[in-house]
């Protein structure tokens, strides 16, 4: 039978319209014959919802993709050709409670940074490395494709522990670096092209082209004016200090905010947190306006509104990845993968957000050589971390746990790590089973 089979895993999420429009403009290239929404039991009436939506959107586009609903992965997964991950273990409830007990402590509260990030990774790891069991039963030839946050740790972790090696991190900051270049320059983001390396929530901009000709030095003069804000949508735009952005002389993304600029970031994050406002809880309140939007039986495309929150364009980047992988393309596109030496100084067989080549046999990294002096030490001391946080999703070891807590910058205390986790083991237990020894030693 002719075309592709897709399952995604987390079809209930308010990002789901963005993938089934990307499927719907590029048919013509990637010819999606079914498109199967998976979800949880928790997740049902979201799932319809969406289900629904992604029938309407398909029926008015006149393109012969069948959508296909249901709460048993393993129902959908038999001969996928790709699989995308767009999951959050513990729903927003979870991500509230990532965010708000590291601030009630005086800490950063986010998503994928610091405390925060790591329980969302000691959460979701777990459940994808399951995921990877059932695809390597059920789906063996199949590709991966990984944005489920904090995706960098996240696919590494099935990269250590997993058995399918077909696995490609995904992330929208990348994409919303060039497509923030592209404004400043006025001109179509497909003429822009940067050169990234680094690590998820962590990667630079080395050199940015327009045409084919470095600008560069142009785009550091106008971030250094203050001329390009934050380009994701849930991170708050503090301008650089001019003196600074022109001595890193690369450009940074947004989440460098948390680190070179972390007493403000954490200023902001208390004043919303008084007011009972954290990201999470202005996200849950945007969720639900989308899914009253949603249900509306006239609407037969994707919002405006899906803009407002912070992964918009996550799903179009996963659209790109899979048609240039199915068409063997060879574009140059950011994605998290295996380093295989395309950064000197990391371990091989660490995963990287780096610009890599994309082909029928996934991403070949382009050699990037050391990373500028300025920045490496801050990205192997989060590469550190995140090796560690990984060790102890998968074992369940306390002591791992505190020592990954410890080595973030976000905490940079032992004593202060131990109070951030003891607490946040226990207001995440249920989503914890690896940690049943720690529960059962506390009685």
């Amino acid at each position: 039978m002719s075309g592709l089979k897709i399952v995604t895993i987390g079809g209930g999420s308010s990002y789901t319209p963005e993938i089934v429009e990307g499927f719907i403009r590029r048919y013509e290239e990637l010819p999606v014959r079914e498109l199967w929404l998976v979800d949880i039991e928790t997740g049902k009436e979201k799932l319809e919802i969406i289900g629904n939506l992604a029938k309407r959107m398909v029926k008015k586009a006149g393109v012969p993709i069948a959508i296909y609903t249901t709460l048993n992965r393993r129902e959908a997964l038999p001969n996928a050709d790709f699989v995308t991950t767009q999951f959050r273990v513990g729903s927003l409830d979870a991500r509230i409670k990532d965010e708000r007990i590291p601030l009630r402590h005086g800490y950063i509260g986010q998503e994928t940074n610091g405390a925060g990030g790591m329980f969302k990774a000691l959460r979701t790891i777990p459940v994808m490395l399951e995921i990877d069991q059932d695809m390597a039963e059920l789906c063996p030839d199949a590709w991966l494709i990984n944005f489920t946050n904090p995706s960098g740790i996240v696919t590494e972790g099935v990269l250590r522990y997993g058995k399918t090696k077909k696995i490609i991190g995904l992330c929208n900051v990348p994409i919303g670096m060039e497509m923030g270049v592209a404004k400043l320059f006025d001109v179509e983001s497909n003429r822009i092209r940067i050169d990234f390396a680094g690590l998820n929530h962590m990667v630079f901009g080395l050199s940015a082209y327009m045409d084919g000709n470095d600008i560069t030095k142009s785009v550091i003069d106008k971030i250094a004016e203050g001329k390009m804000g934050s380009t994701v949508k849930n991170i708050m735009n503090i301008d650089w200090v001019p003196e600074f952005v022109a001595g890193l002389s690369i450009i940074p993304c947004p989440y460098h905010r948390y680190y070179f600029k972390r007493q403000e970031m954490l200023e902001k994050e208390l004043e919303e947190f008084s007011k009972g406002e954290t990201r999470a809880e202005i996200v849950k309140k945007l969720e639900d306006d989308l899914f009253q939007l949603y249900k509306d039986p006239a609407l037969d495309s994707k919002p405006p509104q899906l803009e407002q929150r912070g992964g918009a364009y996550y799903s179009d980047a996963a659209c790109r990845l899979i048609s240039s992988i199915y068409n063997d393309k060879g574009d140059i596109q950011p994605v998290d993968t295996r380093n295989n030496g395309a950064l000197a100084g990391i371990s091989p067989d660490s995963v990287v957000e780096v610009s890599c080549v994309i082909t029928k046999n996934g991403p070949r990294p382009l050699t990037m050589g050391e990373l500028p002096i300025e920045i490496n030490g801050l990205v192997q001391q989060i590469k550190s971390f995140e090796r560690v946080v990984i060790d102890a999703a998968v074992t369940g070891d306390y002591n791992k746990a505190l020592l990954a807590m410890t080595i973030n910058p976000l905490v940079s205390s032992d004593t202060m790590a131990k109070v951030l986790l003891d607490e946040m083991l226990e207001a995440h237990e249920k989503d914890l089973p690896q940690f049943s020894a720690y529960f059962a030693s506390k009685g």
